[in-house]
C-alpha cells in the first residue's frame, strides 16, 4: 500500500476523497465478517460481558492469525473517533489504565499488535490502553489549541517506545488543530477565520482518509508493523506541524478569554438565547463586558480578518527555504483570502461596504451621513465616514484616537486594522475607490466598474498582479466618475466662479449698493437689525448688477449674522487652537471661542449689525463635498474682511465728502490755529483712507486674484478628486495667510488699526460741528476757548493710529522677510504713508 499523505491543493480546485466502490464494499465487508466471526465464536455481547480484550489477547491470540476477530477494531470504525465538540480531551471507553502493566507479561510481537491498536485511536485523540494522556496534561486544559499530550507506558519494549515517541506529536497536532477549527467556527471570527478553518478541515481529510486506510491495513494484513505506519505517517507528521505552528500562533495572539467567551457556550444555551432574540455576537459581547468591566475594548479584539492574513503571510514569508511550508502557507493564504478579497472587490467596485464582523481595512462611521453636511464644519462626512482602520487615512490628531493598540509584544495592529502587507501600497486607493462610488450611489445612481476589468478567476489570489491591477481599475473608473460629475454635471467650476465673486467682491457693485441701501439697518446692533429687510436688499442688489453665470446661482446666496465680532474670534482661534483650523461650530464659530464668547463681560457693547454680517452659500450634494461647510467657513472670514475694509473706506469717503462744506472751506485768516487743527484732520483722513486702500488692493488685487488664477491653472490639470478638494482647501488656507488672517500679531495690529479708523470715521459730525464752532469763535471778540479741546481730541487719534500703524508696518516688514515674501508688496504700499 502507497503512502496517503495530506497535501496543499489550489484554491478551487475539488478533490473526492470518498472511497471508491470498490474499496467501500471490501472494508464493508470485512467488518461484518468479523462481527459474524466474533459472535459465533465468542458469543454475545451480554455473553462476553465482563471479559476483558486483554484477556482475550493474552490468552488465545496465539490461535488465531489476525486481528480482525478483535472486539475493539470492529467497533472502533472511523466515525466514532470524530472528536467531541467540547475542548477536553475524549476518553477511551471501557479501557482500564491500570491493565498496562501487563505488556512485561507478553511478547514482543503482542505488545506490537496492542500498541498499534492504541496509536489508531490516539492519532485521532482519544487515549489508549498503553499510551495515555500525560500526567503533566490535564485533560481540563486552558489551552486547548495546544493539544493533547500523551504518554507511552514504561513497559513496553524500548524499541517500540522509542517509534511509538517519533508518531505522538502526530496526535497533539491533530488534537490541537481540531481544537482551533472547533473555536474558530464561531461567528465573532469572521469570514477569515472561518474560511482558513475550511481549508485546515478540508486538509484533515486527508489525514483521516490515510488512518481510515491504515486501520483498513491493520485489520487485514497480518504483516502490518509498527515500522510500516511509521512509513506512511512520516510525511505527514510534517505537514501537520506546519499547520499546528500556525494556529498556536494565531491562538496565542488573542488578548481575549476565548475559552470562556466565545467556546463555552452549549447548543441549548445558543438556541433559547435566539428564541429570546439575545443570540449572537452582541450578547456575547454584552456578557464579556460584564466578565470584564474595566477591559479596554480595543484589546477584546481577536484575531480575525487582516491580521490573520498578515500572520500566515509572514510565516510563509519566513520560511520561504521550506517548499512544502512554501506551498502549504500559499494555499492557506490563499483560501483565507477569498473572503477578504470578495469584500474588498464589492466595496471598490459599488462603494458598499458590507463588513459584518470588522475584519476589512476600510472602516465606517454610520452615524455620519450626508444629512450632516449642512452642520459639517470639519469636512466630517468626506475625512471621517469612511476611514482605514490603521488610522493613516487621518492626520496625526486623529491617528491618536482612531487607531487601535499594537498587539503586545509585536507592532501588529488587531484585527481589520492590521492591513495584510500584500495590500499595504494599495489601502489608499482601495479607500478612495470605495469613497468616490459611495458619493456617486448617494446621488442615486448606481455605478458599478465595468466586468471587463473587474471579474477575477476564483483561483487569483491577492498576491496575483492580477488582483493588483483590479484595484487600479476600480480606483481609475471611481474617480473618473466621480470627478466627471463634479465638474459637468454639477458645474462645479461655474459655481466656484460666482463664488468667488460674490464672496470677493471683485468686478461686482452689488455689495456697494447693498451698503448703501441698508445703512439704516446696518447701524442697529445685530440682534435688531432685520435679516429678512437685508436679505431683501440684497436680492435687489443682485438683480441690479449680476450677469452672465451668476444669475444661475443669486438664489443660492443668503443674508447671515454672526454672533461675535472677527476679529476677537479669530484671536482667540489662533490663541487656543495656534491656527484658524480648529473645530468649528455653528454658525461659524470655533468651538473655542464659542465657549469664550460664552464668558463675555456684561458690560460689553453689544455686536453691530455691520460686524456681524456676512454671506451664506448653500449649495447640494455631492457639491458640498467640494464647498462644504468649512470651505464656506472660510469664504465667509475672507468676505467679512473685506466688507470691514469696504465699510471703512465708504464711511471716509463720506466723511471727505462732508468736509468739502462750507465749516471746513471757509477762509479763517485771523485764527492761524484753528486752520492748523483743520489741515491735521484733513491730513489724518487722508491717511487713514490711504490705509484702508491699500490694505483693500493689496487683498484684491496681489492675494485673491493670482491665487485664484493659480487656482483655475489646477483646476483646468485636476486628474483625482482628492487633488480636487486639496487644491480648493489649499487656495482658500492661502488667501487666508497672506491676507494677514492667521498671524496673531498681524491680526492684533490690524484690528487696532482699523477700528481706530472706523471710530474715526463716526466722530465726523463731531468734527464737523467743532469747525463749525471754530469758524463762529474766529470773528467773536473773545477768541475761541475750546481749541485746546479740540486739539486733545485729535491728538488721541492721531497717537493711537500712529502707534498702531507703526507696529503693524514692522510686523509686516518682519513677517515679509521671514516668510516667502508675499506680504513685500504691502510693505512698499504701506511706506508711502509711514508717519512722520
Amino acid at each position: 500500500m502507497d503512502p496517503y499523505t495530506p497535501r496543499t491543493r489550489p484554491i478551487g480546485r475539488k478533490k473526492n476523497l470518498a472511497l471508491s466502490t470498490k474499496e467501500y464494499t471490501k472494508v464493508a465487508g470485512t467488518i461484518a465478517s468479523a462481527r459474524r466471526s466474533r459472535n459465533l465464536e465468542y458469543g454475545t455481547d451480554d455473553e462476553r460481558n465482563g471479559r476483558s480484550r486483554h484477556d482475550f489477547l493474552s490468552k488465545g491470540l496465539h490461535e488465531h492469525p489476525s486481528f480482525i476477530v478483535e472486539t475493539s477494531f470492529v467497533k472502533a470504525p472511523l466515525n466514532s473517533r470524530v472528536p467531541s465538540h467540547s475542548h477536553t480531551a475524549p476518553k477511551a471507553h471501557g479501557k482500564g489504565k491500570s491493565r498496562g502493566e501487563s505488556l512485561d507479561s507478553v511478547s514482543l510481537d503482542i505488545q506490537e499488535a496492542l500498541i498499534l491498536e492504541d496509536l489508531l485511536f490516539v492519532l485521532m485523540g482519544f487515549e489508549g490502553v498503553y499510551i495515555t494522556f500525560h500526567p503533566d496534561h490535564p485533560i481540563e486544559d486552558d489551552d486547548p489549541v495546544c493539544g493533547i499530550k500523551f504518554t507511552v507506558s514504561s513497559a513496553l519494549d524500548p524499541s517500540l517506545s522509542d517509534l511509538v515517541e517519533r508518531i505522538l506529536p502526530l496526535a497533539t497536532y491533530y488534537t490541537g488543530i481540531t481544537s482551533f477549527i472547533e473555536m474558530r467556527s464561531h461567528l465573532e471570527y469572521g469570514l477569515v477565520n472561518h474560511a482558513l478553518c475550511a481549508s485546515i478541515r478540508d486538509m484533515l481529510k486527508d489525514y483521516q482518509t490515510l488512518l481510515s486506510q491504515l486501520e483498513h491495513a491493520f485489520n487485514t494484513s497480518p504483516q502490518f508493523t509498527l515500522q510500516k505506519l511509521w512509513f506512511y505517517v512520516h510525511p505527514t507528521l510534517h505537514t501537520l506541524s506546519l499547520i499546528y505552528q500556525l494556529t498556536t500562533e494565531l491562538a496565542s495572539a488573542d488578548n481575549v478569554d476565548n475559552s470562556s467567551d466565545l467556546s463555552s457556550d452549549s447548543d441549548s444555551d445558543d438556541a433559547r438565547n435566539g428564541a429570546l432574540g439575545l443570540g449572537g455576537a452582541k450578547l456575547k459581547a454584552v456578557l464579556s463586558d460584564l466578565k470584564n468591566p474595566g477591559l479596554d475594548p480595543e484589546s477584546n479584539i481577536p484575531v480575525k480578518g487582516g491580521e490573520v492574513l498578515s500572520v500566515i503571510y509572514d510565516r510563509m514569508q519566513n520560511m520561504s527555504g521550506d517548499p512544502a511550508a512554501l506551498t502549504l502557507y500559499g494555499s492557506l493564504l490563499g483560501a483565507a483570502g477569498a473572503p477578504y478579497a470578495v469584500m474588498l472587490q464589492e466595496w471598490m467596485n459599488s462603494g458598499k461596504l458590507h463588513d459584518p464582523w470588522e475584519e476589512l481595512c476600510v472602516k465606517e462611521s454610520k452615524s455620519i451621513t450626508k444629512g450632516t453636511l449642512d452642520m459639517d464644519y470639519v469636512d466630517e462626512y468626506w475625512d471621517r465616514r469612511y476611514t482605514l482602520r490603521d488610522g493613516s487615512s487621518a492626520g496625526d490628531a486623529k491617528r491618536k484616537t482612531g487607531m487601535p493598540t499594537p498587539r503586545a509584544g509585536s507592532s501588529r495592529l488587531p484585527g481589520g486594522a492590521c492591513i495584510p502587507p500584500v495590500l499595504e501600497g494599495w489601502k489608499h486607493k482601495i479607500l478612495l475607490a470605495g469613497k468616490y462610488l459611495n458619493v456617486v450611489r448617494e446621488c442615486g445612481i448606481e455605478a458599478t466598474v465595468s466586468q471587463d476589468t473587474t471579474v477575477l478567476d476564483a483561483e487569483v489570489s491577492m498576491e496575483d498582479e492580477k488582483f493588483h491591477k483590479s484595484i487600479e481599475g476600480a480606483y481609475s473608473y471611481a474617480n473618473r466618475t466621480l470627478l466627471n460629475m463634479l465638474l459637468q454635471d454639477q458645474q462645479l467650476l461655474p459655481r466656484l466662479r460666482s463664488l468667488k465673486r460674490f464672496f470677493f467682491m471683485s468686478q461686482s457693485f452689488f455689495i456697494t449698493h447693498l451698503l448703501d441701501q441698508a445703512q439704516s439697518e446696518l447701524r442697529k446692533s445685530s440682534k435688531s437689525a432685520s435679516v429678512l429687510k437685508l436679505q431683501s436688499l440684497l436680492d435687489l442688489a443682485l438683480n441690479t448688477d449680476l450677469h452672465g453665470e451668476d444669475t444661475m446661482f443669486r438664489e443660492d446666496v443668503k443674508i447671515k449674522m454672526a454672533t461675535n465680532g472677527l476679529y476677537e474670534w479669530l484671536l482667540k482661534i489662533i490663541s487656543e487652537k495656534g491656527a484658524i483650523g480648529g473645530e468649528i461650530g455653528e454658525g461659524g464659530v470655533a468651538d473655542s471661542a464659542h465657549g469664550a464668547e460664552g464668558r463675555k463681560n456684561k458690560d460689553e457693547k453689544p455686536l453691530m449689525a455691520i460686524d456681524a454680517l456676512m454671506l451664506d452659500y448653500q449649495v447640494k450634494f455631492p457639491l458640498s463635498l467640494v464647498i462644504s461647510r468649512k470651505t464656506i467657513l472660510q469664504y465667509q472670514l475672507l468676505f467679512r474682511f473685506l466688507l470691514h475694509l469696504k465699510h471703512a473706506e465708504q464711511t471716509l469717503s463720506s466723511m471727505w465728502i462732508e468736509q468739502k462744506t462750507s465749516p471746513w472751506r471757509a477762509s479763517v485768516p485771523h485764527h492761524p490755529e484753528f486752520e492748523k487743527w483743520r489741515l491735521r484732520v484733513f491730513l489724518l483722513r487722508a491717511r487713514m483712507l490711504a490705509f484702508v486702500q491699500q490694505i483693500l488692493a493689496f487683498v484684491t488685487f496681489e492675494v485673491l486674484e493670482p491665487n485664484w488664477r493659480n487656482l483655475e491653472i489646477k483646476l483646468a490639470k485636476v486628474t483625482t478628486v482628492d487633488q480636487l478638494l486639496r487644491d480648493h482647501s489649499d487656495f482658500l488656507d492661502t488667501c487666508l495667510k497672506e491676507s494677514m488672517l492667521t498671524s496673531a500679531r498681524l491680526l492684533s495690529a490690524y484690528a487696532r488699526m482699523i477700528t481706530t479708523c472706523s471710530t474715526f470715521a463716526v466722530y465726523s459730525a463731531k468734527f464737523t460741528t467743532s469747525a463749525a464752532k471754530g469758524v463762529a469763535a474766529a470773528d467773536g471778540p473773545d477768541g475761541d476757548p475750546e481749541m485746546e479741546k479740540r486739539w486733545d481730541f485729535l491728538y488721541k487719534f492721531e497717537k493711537n493710529f500712529n502707534h498702531w500703524f507703526n507696529k503693524h508696518l514692522d510686523c509686516v516688514q518682519y513677517y515679509a522677510s521671514s516668510d516667502n515674501g508675499s506680504l513685500l508688496p504691502l510693505v512698499m504700499r504701506l511706506s508711502s504713508i509711514r508717519a512722520g
